[in-house]
């Protein structure tokens, strides 16, 4: 992902480091507003919306038992 789009520190440590580092990028960009104008905080998201874990993906052929 970081080869193909340019990524800020905060986001590159969301990458790399976690649930954490997420959060923290998500709080910090509460209050940018989107390309539509409103910020994240106004567009009335429900504050007991949860994001869904991250999880490690490895491709590759299933192993038959």
């Amino acid at each position: 992902m970081r080869a193909a789009i340019p990524l800020t520190e905060d986001e590159r440590a969301a990458v790399e480091d976690g649930q954490a580092a997420l959060d923290r990028l998500l709080d910090r960009l509460a209050d940018i507003p989107t390309p539509a104008g409103p910020t994240p905080r106004q567009l009335d998201v429900p504050t007991n919306t949860t994001l869904l874990p991250i999880v490690n993906v490895r491709q590759g052929k299933a192993r038959q038992p």
